[in-house]
Formats: structure tokens, C-alpha cells, sequence
């Protein structure tokens, strides 16, 4: 398994193994490295950014034996393959018992901590749970209020499950920490605690107590656990508001681990240690920091609950890679911005590898200045939730094609097509040509848990496979490279979180003096994208930009989604049939972000414009003002993840 150099190997891969021999679960999968690496760490975990240097480690046996106690635990509380068992939970190694225990006793369901309570609920109540795993009450954080507010929306749950951050703290201070957690909890319960706040047919249990009663050493349901069987539940279509829920089986998990692996090969050994920071109720942290290592024999450094986003964290992460000899570590645009702020002198980074790039595009500047100072190589990806996570990456060891999204997995077909208006296939695309981008193979997901969600997903090519639509608009190029150019789904990216502009655009409407109303991504330099309105108003009526952004902090889940500003139009474009014109929205907000980077940096420029490119997407065109040096326009225009041309 010497790992992806170009198209040719991938090819070679197929037709030497089309049908590898692999284990049915991801119980068995993790199973196998802890059976070939008993006493090799697995996870090392640290609460604290500043305790980094002493964190707490599982070896693989470990690890497994973790993972085994809570399937049966879960098995004790009736659990079955059918038995939809829940988290919402930060990242912590308690998360990782929940993914894979869960997975082997039952199908997991993944929640967003950061929706409101009504979207937990509804998500709680869609999916039928009757397992749940989240946090206790504790000082400083909100998840158990905003849980226990949603457990009233979902009657199909019977049993809770609570890990106490105060476990994770040693010593004295652990002692402390169990204290303030009883305080907090009889502050927001009484003396009867969290039992008593609950309905009655909840039970509720501490998940550590609960875990030490359960075997290690095997499964006490005695199942067979079958690749068709379902795995998990991951939300998908955004991560902002009430997600749809897609439905994933063992073998999909494990067909995109095998893939991966084969495309990465001797570069992944089983020694190499990652680093993990997205959140754990995200396809890409469970699997690209997860199951793909895990399934590999290497180490997963898990930083504290709220990964990147804990403050401090960014700021010394060079520290932490350099203590853990840190080697890969999966990132989304705006992390790597914020890292090319720290110095990096003085540190010894000579063990990192690669980083891994995905969520949104990593503007081109930010690119090439990284790797300049840091040394390491940015492996730009593409991936998707129905496709269990990565459908494509630039080989590691092959060319890395800047702005590229990569050659496909082994064992995973994809390609450009043309559809026709009611989105039927009518043929492959050709070199270059840019079409709806599909996936087919043992990855790809079974359907959204709400079958009528699954309306115009599946595209039938005549060649008896099942594809998907992702969705997205790409081309491939004659060497197998594939480039986005657009989304379909017109989904905001910011900084990794999925906003869906239905999310800003139905409470929009609602507004009394609303007529109509278009979402969209505005180019950010930091975040990648952002979100911004635009709304036309009844006759007659008004109001101010402020008063509808006012009226949104009242009607939307989460703050992602909050647009950045909202602008009021005369008339909204639109199409010759009626339709709001977005791409003509989408312009003009680039170029306002566009102009006003030029103006804060003091470049004059003669002419700017955005247009949209049949390969490449949006492009800027710009010509420098007299005197300005167009090197200086193009670093500041190439901050953002657009195309430039100047004249």
C-alpha cells in the first residue's frame, strides 16, 4: 500500500482488488488495530489548554475495552440495531466511547450542541431516539439547559446518560470540581438535582458510574453486526437550524476508511500521531480524525471540549504539535488564517506532514503563504456527509493542484454530468466541461430519515449503479483532477458551519413588512464567507436594516446564521421567469467586500468587476490605479477564495 500518485494508481487499486476483504463494522475495524497495537496509544485527551503537557491517554486495548463497556451498557438499557442512541456532546473521550460503542450496540445519532433547544428536540423526535448522552450540569457551560428543554419535545426517549466534565479533573482540584458541579446542579434543580427536573418515564444515570458495571472483554448482546446495518445518524444540509438526517451503514464507513487509506498509504503508518480540533458531531472530526486513524493503529490528540474554538488553543497550537510531534491535522479555512498570525520561529515543526483542508475553499493567498512559512503541505479535499466524508483529496504524494479538490477515492466512482431541466441524466461531461458533480460507490449513504427529503438525490445513468447528486457544480480536468465551481445547493460556508439560506430567508418573510427576501454568501477574507440579506419591502411599508436584524436575533437557532448586515432593495433582479437572480446579488456583495479591502489597505484601482467564469466560478477583474503596484492589489484581492485577474 504505497499510497495515490495520480488517476493511473487508483485504477490499479480497483483492478488488483475490487473487492477487498474487510471487516463488517466499525467495532471490528477498531477491533483489528487493537488487536495488532494492544499497548500503542490511541487518545490522548488534555481539559485544559494550559495542562497540554499532561494529558490523559488510552492505549488501543484501552481504547477498545471503552468502546465495548459502552455497547454494553447501552445494550442493558435495551439497546438494539434499530435503537437510535444520541449525543450532544463536546469533544471528549467519552464522545469516542459514545460514536463506536454506539455503533456496535445500535445506530448513533449526532447533535450540534450549539442549536437551540427547539432544534434538538425536533432532531430528537425525527430520529425516534430513546438513548441520550450529553453533558451534566457544570459551571460556566449551557448544554444541559438547553438539553433538558429539549428532552420535553422528544417522548420517545427513556433514558439520559450525563458525563461530568469534573471526572476529567485530577486531583485536589477534581475534588473542587465535583463540588461546584453539585452546586450548580442544585442551584438549577433543588435538592431532588437533575432527576427530579426530568419527565418520569426519563432515566437518568451517570454515564461513568453506569460504565464501570459493564464487561470489557466482550459483547454481551452477541451480535453479528452486518455491513448493511445502519451505523449512524449525521446531520447534514447545514449546521444551523433543523438539519435533514443522514442515514449511514457500517459498510459505508468502512468502504471510505479502506479508500482513504489506499489514497494516503505508507504516509498514514501506524505510528503517526493527529491532532483533533473540529467538533465531534461533524462527518469530518468522527472519521478524518477518528475512524480513519483509529482503523490505521495511529494516535488521535483530542484538544480541550470546545476544540479550535477554545480560546488560547489557536495561539499555541505550534507548542502543542510541537510537544506530540504532531504529523496531520484536519482544519477548515479560517483556522488556517488564524494560524498564519502566530510566528513560527523557534518552533520545531519538522514532524508535520500535511494538513487537511476542507468545508469551504481555502482562498489562494492563505495557500501559498502558509505553506511558505510553516513548511507543511495542504491537502485540499471534498467531501460530503452523504458520501460518509471524503469523495476526493489531492494525492499526497502525487501533484497537489492548488484550488483543486483532488483525484476521487479508490473504490468510489464520481464525475461531471449534464442534466436536463428536471434533473435526468443526458451524458457525461467532457475534459473540462463543468456539470453536476455525482458520487457512486459502497460510501455513499442510504437516504435522509424523511424519504420525501430524498426527492431528486438519486440520478439513474443506465449503468445500474446508484448515484448521487451532490448537489454541487464541478469539471474534471483530462488528468482526473476535479475543480468546484459553484454549489447548487447554495449553501453559506462560514468558516466550516453550513448555513442553508432558507434559514434567514423563511423568518424574512414572516417580517409584516417583507415582500421578498435572498440570502447569500458575502467573500470574507477570514471566515471564507459570510452571510448577508437582502429584502425587498411591501409598498408602502417600512423599516430600518436594523430593526429586521433585530427581528432575526429573535427567530434564528444559532448565531452563525446571523446575517452580517441586511440591505433593503427598490426591486429585487430577477429572472426572465420571475425567480430572484442571485448570482446577480452574489456580485455585487463580492465587489463591495472586494472595494472596501482595497480601500482599507489605500490601493486605488481604475476598474473592478465580478463575473462568473464557466471554469473557475466567480473570477475578479481589476485594473490598478496609477502608481499602485498590481502585486499589492493581487495579495489583497487573493486574500479571498475568489479568481483574479488584473489588467
Amino acid at each position: 500500500m504505497s499510497g495515490i500518485v495520480s488517476q493511473r494508481d487508483i485504477e490499479r487499486i480497483e483492478a488488483e482488488d475490487p473487492s477487498p476483504d474487510l471487516p463488517e463494522s466499525t467495532y471490528a475495524l477498531i477491533g483489528r488495530a487493537a488487536t495488532q497495537r494492544p499497548d500503542a496509544p490511541a487518545l490522548s485527551f488534555f481539559l485544559q489548554v494550559d495542562h497540554f503537557r499532561r494529558p490523559e491517554t488510552w492505549t488501543y486495548r484501552q481504547l477498545f475495552e471503552r468502546i465495548t463497556q459502552t455497547a454494553n451498557l447501552f445494550h442493558t438499557l435495551g439497546a438494539d440495531k434499530d435503537t437510535v442512541i444520541a449525543y450532544i456532546l463536546p469533544n471528549l473521550p467519552e464522545t469516542h466511547w459514545t460514536i463506536w460503542g454506539g455503533e456496535a450496540a445500535g445506530i448513533v445519532l449526532a447533535i450540534n450542541p450549539l442549536l437551540e433547544a427547539a432544534a434538538i428536540g425536533e432532531l430528537l423526535d425525527t430520529a425516534q431516539a430513546t438513548i441520550l448522552v450529553t453533558l451534566a450540569p457544570f459551571p460556566g457551560t449551557d448544554l444541559w439547559q438547553k438539553v433538558q428543554q429539549a428532552i420535553a419535545q422528544a417522548p420517545s426517549l427513556k433514558h439520559v446518560l450525563l458525563i461530568n466534565l469534573a471526572d476529567h479533573v485530577p486531583g485536589i482540584k477534581g475534588w473542587i470540581a465535583k463540588r461546584l458541579q453539585r452546586r450548580e446542579e442544585t442551584r438549577l434543580h433543588g435538592k431532588r438535582g437533575v432527576a427530579g427536573a426530568l419527565p418520569k418515564h426519563v432515566d437518568v444515570r451517570d454515564f461513568k458510574t453506569a460504565l464501570a458495571d459493564q464487561p470489557a472483554d466482550r459483547l454481551r448482546s452477541g451480535r453479528t453486526i452486518r455491513a448493511s446495518d445502519y451505523s449512524s445518524f449525521f446531520c447534514t444540509g447545514g449546521t444551523t437550524g433543523t438539519p435533514k438526517i443522514a442515514m449511514r451503514r457500517h459498510g459505508n464507513e468502512i468502504a471510505n476508511a479502506w479508500g482513504a487509506a489506499q489514497t494516503f498509504g505508507e504516509v498514514f503508518k501506524p505510528d503517526v500521531t493527529l491532532f483533533c480540533g473540529l467538533p465531534l458531531f461533524h462527518a469530518n472530526a468522527v472519521f478524518v480524525t477518528g475512524l480513519l486513524p483509529f482503523s490505521q493503529g495511529a494516535h488521535v490528540v483530542l484538544g480541550p471540549p470546545q476544540g479550535y474554538r477554545t480560546e488560547g488553543l489557536v495561539k499555541r497550537f505550534w507548542e502543542i504539535v510541537e510537544h506530540y510531534r504532531i504529523n496531520f491535522f484536519s482544519g477548515v479555512p479560517t483556522l488556517y488564517a488564524g494560524l498564519l498570525q502566530l510566528p513560527v520561529e523557534g518552533r520545531d515543526l519538522s514532524s508535520l506532514q500535511f494538513g487537511i483542508c476542507g468545508a469551504a475553499p481555502l482562498p489562494l493567498a492563505v495557500f501559498r503563504e502558509f505553506e511558505a512559512r510553516t513548511g507543511l503541505k495542504i491537502l485540499e479535499g471534498y467531501g460530503l456527509t452523504e458520501g460518509n466524508c471524503v469523495s476526493s483529496v489531492n494525492p499526497p504524494l502525487g501533484e497537489r493542484r492548488s484550488g483543486s479538490i483532488g483525484l476521487r477515492l479508490p473504490g468510489q466512482l464520481m464525475k461531471a454530468v449534464q442534466l436536463d431541466d428536471d434533473g435526468n441524466y443526458l451524458r457525461d461531461c467532457a475534459a473540462d466541461e463543468v456539470g453536476a458533480l455525482l458520487i457512486s460507490g459502497p460510501n455513499v449513504f442510504a437516504g435522509y430519515r424523511i424519504a420525501a427529503q430524498d426527492k431528486g438525490l438519486w440520478v439513474d445513468l443506465g449503468d445500474g449503479r446508484r448515484w448521487l447528486n451532490t448537489g454541487d457544480l464541478a469539471r474534471q480536468d483530462a488528468d482526473g483532477y476535479f475543480w468546484l465551481t459553484g454549489r447548487k445547493k447554495e449553501l453559506i460556508i462560514r468558516g466550516g458551519h453550513n448555513i442553508d439560506p432558507a434559514m434567514i430567508e423563511d423568518p424574512l418573510h414572516r417580517h409584516p413588512a417583507v415582500q421578498t427576501a435572498a440570502a447569500i454568501a458575502r467573500p470574507d477574507a477570514y471566515a471564507g464567507e459570510l452571510p448577508v440579506a437582502y429584502v425587498q419591502l411591501k409598498p408602502g411599508a417600512a423599516v430600518s436594516e436594523e430593526a429586521l436584524l433585530e427581528f432575526l436575533r429573535g427567530e434564528i437557532a444559532e448565531r452563525a446564521a446571523l446575517p452580517k448586515r441586511i440591505r433593503i432593495l427598490d426591486i429585487m433582479p430577477l429572472t426572465p421567469i420571475g425567480k430572484i437572480y442571485k448570482p446577480a446579488l452574489k456580485r455585487l456583495e463580492a465587489e463591495d467586500a472586494l472595494r472596501a479591502a482595497l480601500d482599507e489597505a489605500g490601493l486605488a484601482v481604475h476598474e473592478l468587476r465580478v463575473e462568473d467564469d464557466k471554469l473557475g466560478g466567480l473570477v475578479v477583474h481589476a485594473t490598478p490605479g496609477d502608481g499602485v503596484a498590481p502585486d499589492d492589489v493581487r495579495q489583497v484581492l487573493e486574500r479571498f477564495p475568489l479568481g483574479v485577474r488584473l489588467q
